[in-house]
């Protein structure tokens, strides 16, 4: 096993397009990172570079004690699970599994073991003499699992891999990566665009945008102590809600106000919002932490419902408060209401977030 270290880590295309910058990270010897963030943010290329399959414009790459920026992919001693499963047509998913080993010239004997360890993890038994195009796109990507299992690598890289597949077969294959994870805790980075994956996958989470981290921590520090505005809002589904904002310092108390909306903050958040006072500020509230009702005093709104979605375990609800746009909230899935109802929503006010308009970065006391 290994840690990866990165080390302002830079990739450029000709002189136009720096897709990688200065990208400082340091995974722990069998700890699981997940790299996320929008198209285009760099964090394949990330993963590319990591494997040698991308050349390094300028900064380290070490994998355990070595740096191995000038490896070829063969000695880096990894293994990389594609988006397209890579797998080869031709061959039974034996011989699939086998084929790295092969090459390695290690002996069949120690091939059949390594091949019926992987096996009976992933429940791949009774299928080792069908070729790939006789397998589900699931049963493809446990296999082209398997093929990393059996080569028992330093370090696994998993590119989007579960971007082919199915919602419900999407979710089986996180359980799946996840318990294999606790069977053979392995150095991993999975790179996805989707946070849930993210989230759910990640002893860590590294958030990118532009070619550049924006925050690195547990899924629960990423989500309750977001680093700035792009992160609070590509952390969480559905995306937190964001209203500009006055702040209003009154004798005891602090209020946040918009057309329609108008909150008293807690305690913590006044001492924040202190040097703000008839300034404006991006107020930023998740679905899950709007309720309906009065709730306590000073945390309550009028909004119109716009939107009903009906997810069968709870409610969506697209709101229109005053004139500033949508606000979704999370109900519950019992509650009676429809488009054009008039409620009465409440935020929990000791779960805001506020963010300077200019800098995106979080008002905090």
């Amino acid at each position: 096993m290994a840690a990866i270290t990165l080390s302002k880590l830079n990739k450029h295309y000709g002189s136009l397009f720096h897709a990688v910058k200065d990208v400082d990270l340091e995974i722990a010897d069998r700890e699981f990172v997940a790299l996320v963030g929008p198209s285009g943010c760099g964090k394949s290329t990330t993963l590319r570079m990591i494997a040698g399959l991308e050349d390094i414009t300028s900064g380290d790459i070490r994998i355990g004690e070595r740096i191995v920026n000038h490896l070829p992919p063969r000695d880096r001693d990894i293994a990389m699970v594609f988006q397209n499963y890579a797998l080869y047509q031709h061959m039974s998913v034996y011989d699939n599994l086998a084929f790295g080993l092969r090459n390695k010239k290690t002996s069949e004997a120690e091939i059949k073991a390594a091949i019926d360890r992987a096996a009976g993890m992933l429940g791949l038994h009774g299928m080792l003499q069908r070729k790939p195009k006789q397998l589900s796109g699931g049963q493809q990507q446990r296999v082209a699992l398997g093929r990393c299992i059996v080569r028992n690598p330093q370090v696994f890289l998993f590119d989007e891999p579960l971007s082919n597949l199915d919602a419900k077969l999407r979710a089986q294959m996180r359980i799946e990566i996840k318990r294999l994870h606790a069977q053979i805790p392995t150095t991993s980075v999975f790179v996805t665009h989707d946070q849930v994956e993210a989230m759910t996958l990640g002893d860590r989470v590294v958030i990118m945008r532009e070619g550049r981290i924006q925050q690195i921590g547990t899924p629960l520090a990423v989500y309750g102590k977001p680093a700035n505005k792009f992160v609070a809002g590509f952390i969480g589904a559905p995306a937190m809600n964001f209203i500009d904002v006055a702040v209003h310092n009154e004798a005891g108390a602090t209020a946040v106000e918009a057309a329609g909306l108008r909150l008293t903050v807690s305690a913590p958040d006044a001492r924040a919002l202190a040097a703000y006072g008839g300034r404006h500020v991006i107020l930023g509230v998740r679905p899950e932490h709007l309720v309906l009702g009065e709730g306590a005093p000073g945390a309550g709104f009028d909004a119109r419902v716009e939107v009903v979605e009906q997810l069968g375990s709870e409610i969506l609800l697209e709101t229109r408060v005053g004139s500033h746009g949508v606000t979704v909230a999370r109900v519950a899935a019992e509650t009676a209401i429809a488009r054009g109802d008039q409620i009465r929503l409440s935020a929990q006010l000791g779960r805001l977030h506020f963010f300077d308009p200019e800098t995106e970065l979080p008002v905090r006391a």
